[in-house]
């Protein structure tokens, strides 16, 4: 049996309601794009391959909240033209800063497509995606962006890099509902032995909202919740840290801020709450770890995260040890990186495939890939990604998922392997 990659669209509801607190298978290439297979004709086109990268990077929320995808891209795009390029021709990066504004994206997306003539975008990582429409009215493949809002369920074209099963005919989801699996409170009961779990939010319209769906799905597979809320101006976390270690919480989820995190943390330490797991998600499975938790060394050391792609501090996988080498003049390491060297990785196979098939690097043939309804790991750094466009949502899906625990003195540690991390668990519909 094909092992199915998780549907993520309920963790990347979380980035953005997080984030808001500190403010399907398409048409396939057409035959004739691959009459030319398996001819020597060879090419004198030499000129760049050009692509964009639309980054939120002097956002709101912070520098280096949107980066990480960035910066892997532009690291595996920097190797693949030390090594030739796209059949003798590099690979050249328009980066554009949308400010994380909608106003901003709008202007980016016009530049790049209109103006630069950018043959794909690439790691979209973006706090307000508005000119979504716009790219997609163009038939420009966006190529491995994070889903950070709903337009890569939303909008046909975009390719997310989690993959996705909806229409994307211009309408979110089904109508308008998303929905997500609960494989993350799954493999804690069944793996780790969880049965009572925390949620705690700010009575914050967006952060309440992501509790609630939280709060479904661990009730769902029959969890003891029990629910806290913070103010958001003046949160007392010392209160509900001694409540958590009062009720004998094994498992504690956030819909807080990375700030409010540390507080938190810091709180469970003073008043000595243990638990099995302080879970985050992907956006912060970073190696920052030991600065933004230096005051908490317990809660650091119970920090699991999970997500959809290969632990960036994997260095026995080959594919990992080349992400790691070519980023080593980072300062940090994060797994975003790694999905946004992942996404150019994806880009790249593409345009490969079209410049052996003879057609030319060109928007509707690197679409075309993204449309083949085959499964995509980029090298195995991936949970196998693809795009279907299915008639009614799924009820269950067997999913997988990636999973890691940070470990004082080693980072962060893979718990298994997340090709057999794997869980039939029902769906769960949500409105972002």
């Amino acid at each position: 049996m094909r092992r199915r990659r998780p549907c993520r669209a309920a963790e990347a509801a979380a980035v953005v309601l997080l984030l808001a607190l500190t403010t399907a298978c398409g048409s396939r290439l057409p035959e004739s794009d691959f009459e030319h297979r398996g001819r020597t004709t060879p090419t004198q086109d030499t000129a760049p391959i050009r692509v964009g990268i639309v980054t939120s990077a002097t956002s709101p929320v912070g520098g280096d909240a949107f980066t990480g995808p960035r910066d892997g891209a532009k690291a595996y795009f920097d190797r693949l033209n030390t090594r030739g390029g796209v059949d003798g021709r590099p690979v050249e990066v328009r980066e554009c800063d949308d400010g994380g504004s909608g106003v901003g994206n709008n202007t980016c997306v016009h530049r790049l497509i209109d103006e630069e003539n950018v043959v794909a975008l690439v790691a979209t990582t973006s706090l307000d995606y508005a000119g979504a429409s716009r790219v997609s009215h163009a038939r420009v493949p966006d190529i491995g962006g994070q889903p950070i809002g709903n337009a890569y369920d939303t909008w046909p074209h975009l390719y997310g890099i989690y993959g996705s099963l909806a229409p994307r005919d211009g309408t979110t989801g089904w109508d308008g509902r998303q929905y997500g699996g609960t494989e993350v409170y799954r493999y804690f009961k069944r793996e780790q032995g969880a049965r009572t779990a925390a949620v705690v939010s700010y009575n914050q319209a967006a952060s309440a909202a992501y509790a609630r769906l939280v709060v479904q799905g661990l009730k769902a597979e029959g969890y003891d919740v029990v629910t806290e809320q913070v103010d958001f101006a003046l949160p007392n976390f010392r209160a509900v840290a001694a409540d958590l270690k009062d009720r004998g919480v094994d498992l504690v989820f956030d819909a807080i801020d990375a700030h409010g995190n540390a507080q938190l943390c810091k709180a469970m330490d003073d008043v000595g709450a243990r638990v099995i797991a302080k879970v985050t998600n992907v956006q912060n499975w970073t190696s920052a770890v030991p600065d933004e938790y230096k005051d908490s060394p317990r809660c650091r050391n119970a920090l699991w995260a999970t997500g959809s792609s290969r632990n960036h501090e994997d260095t026995g996988e080959a594919a990992v040890r080349e992400f790691r080498d070519a980023t080593k003049g980072l300062e940090t390491h994060s797994q975003w990186q790694l999905e946004g060297w992942a996404a150019a990785m994806w880009f790249t196979d593409a345009a490969t495939a079209c410049a052996k098939a003879g057609s030319g690097v060109t928007r509707a043939c690197v679409d075309g890939f993204m449309n083949r309804g085959e499964d995509y790991t980029a090298d195995g750094l991936l949970l196998p990604v693809r795009f279907e466009r299915l008639a009614e949502p799924p009820k269950t899906r067997r999913t997988c998922l990636s999973v890691a625990r940070w470990q004082d003195g080693k980072g962060w540690v893979s718990q298994g392997d997340m090709n057999d991390t794997c869980f039939e668990v029902p769906q769960l519909s949500y409105r972002q």
